[in-house]
């Protein structure tokens, strides 16, 4: 009798399973639409994309990529944005474990303060504190360096980095670590050969996630840096909007060089994306 009540509750209604597909279909297609018409309008000269804005390229042409890859520097700017982003993520996943680890496993009566101090950097944004953050570089020589913008990037990273490693390495048994420090073993060959095999799952999750925050910021390349070398993908493409006049298929040809590798990292990576957040981030 009880097996059949549960069953009943976990059967769906077929009205209600028609109207949840429909609803995501009509918001897949929402969201894939513009960034189809972005593709195939990319293909269109300026012309073409002024008279006929909604229409497939009648003549298409790889023009707009090779001008875009060329006036704005594209090759620089790329390089610059996988340096920043993959330099950024590897130190942000590596003091976040660390700090999890710390907080969590040390027994120290002050975590709880310093874990509650990481987590209100969840409350600051790049917006309220860009200029004095731009005063301060310029006053101690990081303005337009490489390294004054990876500082900020892990700063603006380790908040939330901190607090899914924080909750998943907390369900990791005490006896665990207990068990390897009666064997001898010190706490780098524990952080090395047990939390971080163990805390996998939550390291993928982090990985994506401050990589895809840092390969779409703007802001600060923006306000600390002013050579053009300097430059990464979304600061560049944001040369090609002009006040006055804007070469449109230029534009969309660097805005899919720039959304296209963030695409197909998410198509390879979103399976680790949902696992760590369901092994992971919601472990307690």
């Amino acid at each position: 009798m009880t097996n059949k009540i549960i069953l009943e509750r976990k059967r769906i209604n077929p009205g209600t399973k028609a109207f949840a597909y429909t609803f995501l279909l009509a918001f897949t297609l929402l969201t894939l639409m513009p960034l189809i018409w972005l593709l195939y309008s990319s293909f269109k000269l300026q012309g073409e994309i002024m008279i006929f804005p909604f229409s497939l390229p009648k003549n298409p042409t790889i023009e707009n990529y090779l001008s875009a890859w060329k006036l704005g520097n594209m090759g620089m700017a790329a390089f610059n944005s996988i340096f920043y982003t993959s330099i950024a993520t590897i130190i942000t996943i590596f003091l976040s474990l660390s700090i999890g680890f710390a907080l969590t496993k040390f027994g120290f009566k002050s975590a709880k303060v310093y874990y509650s101090i990481f987590t209100l950097g969840l409350l600051i944004t790049v917006n309220s504190v860009i200029a004095p953050l731009f005063v301060l570089e310029t006053n101690i020589g990081l303005y337009n360096t490489k390294l004054g913008v990876i500082l900020p990037y892990i700063a603006f990273g380790l908040p939330m980095a901190i607090l899914l490693s924080t909750s998943y390495i907390r369900g990791i048994p005490d006896s665990l670590i207990e068990a390897a420090i009666i064997d001898g073993a010190t706490y780098l060959q524990i952080f090395n050969k047990i939390i971080i095999v163990i805390c996998s799952p939550v390291l993928a999750t982090i990985a994506i996630l401050t990589f895809l925050k840092n390969w779409n910021e703007f802001i600060l390349v923006f306000v600390l840096t002013s050579g053009e070398n300097m430059r990464s993908l979304p600061v560049s493409i944001n040369s090609f909007a002009g006040r006055l006049n804007v070469n449109y298929g230029m534009q969309f040809a660097a805005l899919v060089i720039g959304t296209l590798p963030m695409i197909l990292f998410y198509i390879v990576a979103h399976d680790m994306l949902i696992k760590g957040f369901g092994e992971g981030a919601l472990k307690e």
